[in-house]
């Protein structure tokens, strides 16, 4: 009865998933795909705001099966976060037109939502494992799911290709994290490793352990996968691997990293670098943010501009998770919420673009700000957030991210190159952001008189993308009601 009461929310998600299958395939085969995203977005709308007010209303700490399944404040946050940006990628779904097999699409978006919140509630080997499969084979089947798309069947391929693996250098870590400590359990990893300093054997559990999460957080050089899945995927889908997973991979790639080889840490502090998972981790991240934002400015397709935009986001976040303290945990997912809130608006208006005009390249936002004025003030919120402007989320993401490096080795400032180096690729990051800013809004007369037809944008569609537009305004605002949530969980957590 226990592991019911506390696997409640994604019990309540299954039965949605498989709900929405049942209606679906039972009552609505014949009717229009509109109708039957409608009804099928509402009911799985009312399952994830059930599990939301599941998750938020409890209060519960507990530990099953020595650390299979773990229920804390912070997961509880964390996993409500995931359920609310699977909401709005169902909302944003509604006006979709890639496929007729509504049913099989929600149910599998629900099913990845599973996935995500029992890896992160997962402090065991296997279970973080089986939770990663889960969450995986869903993508690979969402990416494929455009069948009348060349790209997305290619898309899909390479992704479960690379995903593949992937798999099996995290397994292959994972087994040599057991085989050196004699458990699967995080806590009891880093008791078994204690005092054994880097042996060979531990030198290549970190290494194929950070291959394995490098993949899945999409970091250089293990990020080949992400242009190519986020370009030929439909569009919603690409917008829940760019964000749900993120969300879930990064807080269980920092849970591995600062519990499971804790006193493997060595040092990235400049030219004073020390053999362990951080040195590893600082040249991810520096690779990340320099080949994401530099790469950036070459793209001529949106969704491909994002991709890169994301290896550049998740360089961000490694910093966060070598921090290695409580701040840079809170920092993280603070960072990677927001990060998650803009990336899913900007996809949105991604696909109401690409459904009016028949590709998602820069130049078919070419006076945006005309045709759908509602939308491109959406878009400008979205892109000026993940560059990092004030008074927005984004800007506060990278402050707490920044400061939790800066801070994290006591005066000695040893991550201060790498802030630097972040803080450059920022301001490199402007101009592409501003690039698809000025189609939008500073477009040359002769192209604006190609694209002054007003746009019809969904009314689901709009509803989610002001709503996200608001929250990533309000957490600018106002950061400490989403830090607040994370420290006060993470405290009790400890």
């Amino acid at each position: 009865m226990e592991v019911l009461k506390l696997a409640a929310p994604e019990t309540v998600l299954v039965v949605i998933a498989l709900a929405v299958l049942a209606v679906d395939l039972l009552a609505l085969r014949g009717q229009p795909v509109s109708m039957r995203f409608g009804i099928g977005a509402a009911v799985a709308g009312l399952g994830c705001a059930a599990t939301m007010l599941m998750l938020l209303g409890r209060h519960a700490h507990a530990n099953l099966f020595d650390g299979m399944l773990v229920v804390d404040p912070l997961t509880n946050v964390v996993k409500a976060a995931i359920v609310l940006l699977t909401l709005f990628t169902v909302l944003i779904s509604t006006a979709g037109k890639f496929t007729e097999h509504v049913g099989e699409y929600l149910a599998l978006i629900l099913l990845a939502t599973v996935g995500m919140m029992f890896l992160v509630s997962a402090e065991d080997l296997l279970m973080i494992f089986i939770s990663l499969e889960l969450l995986s084979l869903s993508l690979y089947v969402l990416t494929a799911f455009n069948k009348r798309n060349i790209k997305s069947a290619e898309a899909a391929l390479k992704y479960f290709l690379f995903g593949g693996m992937a798999a099996a250098f995290t397994l292959f870590g994972l087994s040599l994290l057991y085989g050196m400590s004699g458990s699967t359990n995080l806590h009891r990893i880093a008791e078994g490793l204690a005092g054994k300093g880097m042996d060979p054997l531990l030198i290549v559990a970190v290494v194929t352990t950070l291959i394995g999460f490098g993949f899945k957080v999409a970091a250089v050089p293990f990020h080949l996968w992400a242009p190519d899945a986020y370009e030929g995927a439909p569009t919603p889908s690409a917008a829940f691997i760019a964000t749900g997973s993120k969300v879930a991979s990064f807080f269980i790639l920092a849970k591995i990293m600062m519990i499971g080889f804790a006193g493997a840490e060595g040092s990235a502090a400049w030219r004073t670098f020390i053999s362990g998972w951080m040195p590893a981790m600082a040249l991810l991240a520096a690779l990340s943010m320099v080949l994401g934002n530099l790469t950036a400015i070459a793209q001529t397709s949106l969704k491909r501009l994002l991709a890169y935009s994301a290896i550049a986001h998740g360089g961000y976040m490694l910093l966060a998770v070598m921090a290695n303290n409580e701040a840079g945990m809170a920092g993280l997912l603070y960072y990677v919420i927001t990060y998650g809130l803009a990336t899913l608006g900007a996809f949105g208006v991604v696909q109401v673009v690409e459904d009016a005009t028949g590709n998602d390249s820069i130049i078919s936002f070419t006076g945006l700000s005309r045709r759908a004025p509602a939308l491109s003030l959406c878009l400008l919120v979205f892109l000026l957030s993940l560059g990092g402007i004030p008074p927005l989320a984004g800007f506060f993401g990278k402050f707490f991210v920044f400061s939790a490096a800066v801070g994290a080795d006591g005066n000695h400032l040893g991550l201060l190159w790498l802030v630097i180096l972040a803080i450059a690729m920022s301001a490199v990051s402007f101009y592409y952001y501003l690039r698809v800013l000025k189609a939008a809004y500073v477009a040359d007369g002769a192209d604006v008189t190609q694209a002054t037809n007003m746009m019809a944008v969904p009314v689901a569609t709009l509803a989610a993308l002001v709503l996200l537009a608001f929250l990533v305004v309000i957490l600018g605002c106002a950061p400490a009601l989403l830090m607040g949530l994370l420290q006060a969980g993470d405290q009790v957590g400890h």
